[in-house]
């Protein structure tokens, strides 16, 4: 038995209670003072998800802990083993795990009115969970008080910058509904790790906070059944589409991340090389190291820079990078189309790995 040290409120915790749902994974979920606790001793923060394994390891990160288990539990592989689809559902994973982490801390924080007593309700259930129902909205306010006003200035969103997220966002929803007319998940009937990556953000915020909620089942009702079939699978396994097709009907989301995420990303490259520069004899990286200027839509903004999102970027990077001579004569075509040829060209400064639950240079190839 696996545990998933994880809550319904908590971003991330969607990703991976889908994954493990997916694969029959056998675990059980549970999230007290204590287990925060061993988080702290075995992490070195606290932090959400976490899985243990029976084995007693402690392993953090979304990503890592799908990675780990895709090791144990093969069948049915959430990587598609073609050119074009993998490299769609490692790009779409970034999206989702990296981009609309921006309306995900939106709609939960700036529509307090409609969304703060549900909030507060299910923080107070992680932080004392055996309280009285009566009592646990106030024991989340200060966590609520330390999301609500740090997220802004973190991800550079602002009176100028909000609406052309807002615009972003709809635009998104109401192209993935479109793509869902046709197909359960994004590359067939069959979930992948890009799925995952997007149902972290969609889920837990934009799906169960009664603003965005409302607001998704009303312009996007397929994407909001999405959410609900990714935490809730079936026992068909599926299968990802023949001929290593990707939909059309996933070009528009690819185009905007061409677009408005990849600059974001390649600016993180370098700001990273920049600061191991600065910094010879740090042995990981902080969180954020400073702050860098973006566009969302037509509107600069200012946020900070997280090398976080370089790592996940180099997995889409480096696949497209290892491919075959035949695998990119297959795919370039279409992402010269969609305007992510040229960032995929890109070479990493500073490769980073994230290992023992830090963030570090990557040691050189022997």
């Amino acid at each position: 038995m696996y545990i998933h040290l994880a809550h319904q409120i908590s971003l991330y915790s969607g990703k991976t209670r889908a994954y493990l749902r997916y694969k029959k994974i056998p675990y059980r979920e549970q999230l007290s003072n204590a287990d925060y606790a061993n988080i702290q001793q075995h992490i070195g923060r606290k932090i959400i998800p976490v899985v243990i394994t029976p084995e007693g390891e402690y392993i953090q990160d979304t990503t890592v802990i799908i990675d780990r288990l895709e090791e144990r539990f093969p069948s049915p592989s959430i990587y598609p083993d073609t050119p074009w689809q993998r490299l769609v559902a490692l790009l779409l994973e970034v999206y989702g795990d990296e981009w609309l982490l921006l309306p995900a801390m939106h709609y939960r924080w700036q529509f307090r009115r409609q969304n703060l007593w549900f909030v507060l309700n299910q923080f107070g259930d992680v932080i004392k969970p055996h309280w009285p129902g009566w009592a646990k909205p106030f024991v989340g306010i200060p966590v609520a008080l330390y999301f609500g006003r740090m997220y802004r200035p973190l991800m550079g969103l602002d009176p100028e910058t909000e609406p052309e997220l807002e615009k972003a966002t709809e635009e998104f929803l109401r192209a993935f509904d479109r793509h869902l007319e046709d197909h359960d998940f994004l590359l067939g009937s069959r979930p992948s790790i890009g799925d995952f990556g997007l149902v972290a953000p969609l889920f837990a915020h934009m799906a169960q906070d009664p603003y965005p909620k409302a607001w998704m089942q009303d312009i996007a009702p397929r994407v909001f059944d999405w959410t609900r079939r990714m935490q809730n699978p079936s026992g068909d396994e599926g299968h990802f589409l023949p001929g290593d097709e990707v939909p059309e009907t996933l070009y528009p989301i690819l185009s905007h991340m061409f677009r408005q995420q990849f600059p974001l990303l390649l600016a993180t490259m370098d700001r990273v090389a920049d600061w191991v520069k600065e910094n010879p004899d740090a042995d990981s990286f902080p969180r954020t190291t400073g702050r860098h200027d973006f566009m969302l839509g037509d509107v600069k903004g200012n946020r900070a820079i997280l090398p976080y999102q370089q790592w996940m970027f180099q997995r889409p990077q480096r696949y497209y990078q290892g491919l075959s001579e035949e695998g990119r004569a297959s795919v370039d075509p279409v992402l010269k189309k969609l305007g992510g040829f040229e960032g995929l060209q890109q070479k990493i400064p500073v490769p980073l790995d994230y290992t023992g639950h830090k963030l570090v240079v990557a040691t050189p190839p022997q």
